[in-house]
């Protein structure tokens, strides 16, 4: 008799048993067994869930265990490319398997094992009342433990409950509990093929019809050929009309998987965005023939697409996705900021037709799998989203397009702790499809690859409409010293005085809040999270005190709790408090705000960007997400209320990101027929990010950092390990 074969399975159990793979066996009725199915094991005294990770070798003296069944008759439920990339995540960034396997579904995606207790026939009395409780509980039937009561805390009740089990008064097992994000059905109703009953059913009586149901079947008359949803039928025309006409046999329902579509309110439209049609410049349309060739050659060579804000980034990234689908193979596009990248999901709908799906934090758990099962399935043409999107279930790929790749939201603070644009380019290798990196500025990173031959780089050097906003840095000792303590210097104010329709602004403040120090004025206590013991914010929305990296909120306190002085004083203004201030100073001017806070709001940060884009916003107020992706060619003023913010922070990549920082907000000015202006308040306006940006000179930058970096073995030249 052969050998039974040998698999790798990563089982899902908590703690360091997490950590690694286990070898099983396979037997012979579980045949043929794929890689990336679940399946159900026996792991220590009880049984576990796993993955399949691919073929194993027995160990050499050591009796392995066989897999007790499969969990699911549908197959793997990630595809091969998605397990290829699995295996390299967990490997390149030492993430254990099972959570990495987690990290690529969606959350409620998979069956879980629940422990269940259930009273044996008859059992004897116990004689401790809390065992008799337990039992007593039982009586009603089979009752999963986490649903017990546990006044004593969940690991007591677990030992009172092998107790229990040990003297035969209870029975304990694990049972497989059914995917809690599962699809959702809604039964759709279509006119019965000439108004006859169907087979067996009892033939129509002679009653006239009431008015709802002829209104229903005049609905119905006109409506495509896969029908109505009974639900909207019902609430228009009533229950028992339509109940009615089923039985009259005058029409018929069918169930039908109803999948949640995050896009499904969004009426696709060009938002602010250029009219379509435009024609590429030579540079774009040297690039678009270079990737379409990689795209036919199958070759991953990393693409910079390095250029100016407003040189057509989004207009190649359309026509390539085009190129792509024309190959029969799907896109993946990331972006920063979900929000953001709407224009581009509408320009998709719009311009090519396709079938979109979006991958993002933001969505509920049913949307997210639906959207899972989407691309699983091969229904949809180009997949949107954050860093997560990059761990979409997609088994084939034309094109990669990683938006603003410089920015720091792609690097994941979750287990595992992936750079998504880097696991992107792996993807691309593994794939065979190209990967375009696309900034403007690109990251240093980037950037010295670029000068080293490593990736391919395109140029966009020049605006596709208007020139290059003009740049003015405003010192802010000088104003200080003038007597301004506001948040706007004189030229950025007299600047907002000026904004008339249909002109826009947009304002950077890089900070959250309306104070983000709140300080005793007698004794100089800051209040602090108790939590982490970084300083509280002050936000007057709510009128509460919160940590911006726990997330603990406290009550505004009117007195210092350190001395008890009454002299509390708010330092430092974010969002909120420059919201506020425009409001109070230009109350003519329409103000918007965009930032965290905003984006936590179901839906709000969308309906922010819309209504700037299409107009019904003058200024927008806002931290670094309004400097992402927003191509509105209205505004013609941008101003950064404080460069030094991230300039100060304790991180060797404070100048690149501050650099970046200023160059996309920059970019966001004079994209339409005006001149645009970007004004930059800072305390430090000699320092060489903020030269570069006043003199436009990137060259001078990059050599500087890239200088530095070789010396001290920094990216490029070497890796960076956060112990």
């Amino acid at each position: 008799m052969a050998a039974s074969r040998v698999v790798e399975v990563a089982v899902d159990a908590a703690g360091a048993a997490g950590s690694r793979a286990f070898t099983y066996h396979v037997p012979a009725a579980l045949e043929p067994l794929a890689d990336g199915e679940a399946v159900l094991v026996e792991f220590g005294r009880r049984q576990a869930l796993g993955i399949v990770l691919g073929e194993g070798a027995a160990p050499p003296g050591l009796e392995t265990k066989p897999i007790v069944d499969r969990v699911r008759a549908d197959g793997p439920l990630l595809p091969g490319l998605a397990m290829r990339l699995a295996a390299w995540i967990s490997a390149h960034y030492l993430a254990p398997p099972a959570l990495t396997l987690r990290a690529m579904l969606p959350p409620g995606m998979l069956e879980r094992l629940e422990l269940v207790a259930e009273l044996r026939p008859e059992p004897a009395a116990p004689e401790d009342p809390a065992d008799t409780a337990i039992l007593t509980a039982l009586e009603a039937g089979p009752k999963p433990v986490r649903a017990l009561g546990a006044p004593e805390g969940r690991a007591a009740l677990l030992r009172r409950l092998r107790g229990l089990a040990g003297r035969g008064l209870v029975v304990l097992d694990w049972t497989l509990v059914s995917a809690s994000a599962g699809p959702r059905w809604v039964r759709w109703v279509t006119l019965a093929p000439d108004g006859a009953p169907p087979d067996g059913a009892p033939p129509a009586s002679g009653r006239r019809l009431g008015p709802r149901q002829e209104a229903l079947l005049d609905e119905l008359g006109t409506a495509p050929p896969e029908g109505v949803a009974a639900p909207a039928l019902a609430s228009r025309h009533g229950a028992s009309a339509l109940a009615g006409l089923v039985r009259r046999g005058l029409v018929r329902g069918e169930t039908r998987e109803a999948p949640r579509r995050p896009l499904a309110a969004r009426v696709p439209g060009r938002r602010g965005s250029r009219p379509a049609g435009a024609k590429l410049s030579d540079e774009q349309r040297s690039a678009v023939e270079a990737v379409a060739a990689a795209i036919d050659a199958r070759d991953p060579t990393p693409v910079l697409l390095d250029g100016v804000t407003g040189g057509g980034k989004t207009a190649i990234y359309v026509e390539l996705i085009e190129r792509a689908l024309a190959a029969g193979r799907p896109a993946l596009v990331l972006v920063p900021e979900i929000a953001l990248a709407l224009p581009l999901v509408d320009r998709l709908r719009v311009d090519l037709d396709a079938s979109v799906a979006l991958l993002h934090s933001g969505l509920s758990d049913g949307e997210r799998a639906d959207e899972w099962r989407r691309i699983r399935r091969g229904e949809v043409d180009v997949v949107v989203g954050t860093r997560l999107a990059v761990l979409a279930p997609l088994d084939e790929l034309g094109l990669i397009v990683v938006d603003e790749e410089h920015d720091g939201a792609y690097k994941s603070d979750r287990t595992p702790r992936l750079q998504a644009r880097d696991t992107a380019l792996r993807l691309g290798r593994l794939a065979g499809a190209p990967v375009i990196l696309g900034s403007a500025p690109p990251s240093v990173e980037s950037e010295g690859r670029a000068r080293e031959g490593r990736y391919r780089r395109h140029r966009l050097p020049v605006r596709l409409s208007g020139a290059p906003p003009v740049v003015e840095i405003v010192d802010l000792r000088a104003e200080l010293a003038g007597g301004n303590l506001g948040m706007l210097s004189r030229p950025l104010a007299a600047a907002l005085e000026g904004l008339h329709a249909p002109d826009q602004a947009i304002l950077v403040i890089n900070r959250r809040g309306t104070a983000s120090v709140v300080l005793c004025r007698d004794c100089g206590h800051v209040q602090a999270c108790p939590e982490c013991t970084r300083p509280l914010v002050y936000h007057q929305a709510g009128v509460t005190l919160r940590c911006h990296h726990c997330g603990r909120a406290s009550p505004v306190a009117t007195r210092c709790p350190n001395c008890g002085s009454a002299r509390i004083r708010y330092l430092g203004g974010g969002t909120e408090r420059g919201e506020r201030e425009v409001r109070e100073r230009f109350p003519d001017l329409r103000v918007g705000r965009l930032d965290r806070d905003v984006v936590e709001r179901r839906g709000a940060a969308a309906r922010v960007v819309d209504a700037f884009s299409d107009g019904r916003l003058d200024v927008l107020v806002g931290t670094s997400r309004v400097t992402k992706g927003l191509d509105v060619p209205a505004v013609t003023l941008v101003g950064v209320i404080s460069a030094d913010v991230a300039l100060n922070l304790p991180d060797e990549r404070a100048s690149e990101r501050t650099y970046q920082l200023l160059a996309q907000a920059v970019g966001r000015a004079g994209r339409g027929e005006r001149p645009g202006r970007a004004i930059i308040q800072t305390y430090q306006p000699d320092h060489p990010a903020l030269v570069a940006i006043g003199e436009a000179h990137a060259e001078a930058f990059y050599d500087a950092e890239l200088d530095l970096r070789r010396r001290f073995g920094s990216p490029p030249f070497g890796s960076l390990v956060k112990l």
